[in-house]
């Protein structure tokens, strides 16, 4: 069986804050932000919508594509969200 690395950036209602983040089991991850089980920056500013990710086979590679990602300018992140979900739809229910 092959283990995937997910990559991904979620987004308040009104797409003015973005969070950068990674984990192995995308679904569940997404569904601890939208229900708030955990403190922190994504239960602060209410950032429940899925709105980009990609993956990999490799834990490294995913690690150095998420702070790549988070290093770069919001435009760069608004840029890569385009280009897979131009209208800013949550893509959680398609996992």
């Amino acid at each position: 069986m092959n283990k995937y690395y997910y990559v991904y950036i979620m987004s308040n209602k009104n797409h003015s804050v973005l969070y950068t983040g990674i984990t192995n089991n995308l679904k569940r991850r997404v569904y601890e932000h939208k229900e708030k089980k955990k403190e922190g920056f994504t239960k602060k500013y209410n950032v429940t919508k899925l709105v980009f990710y990609e993956h990999s086979q490799d834990v490294s590679s995913a690690i150095m594509r998420e702070k790549q990602i988070k290093g770069g300018s919001r435009a760069k992140k608004i840029d890569l969200i385009h280009s897979i979900n131009s209208q800013w739809k949550d893509l959680y229910n398609d996992l």
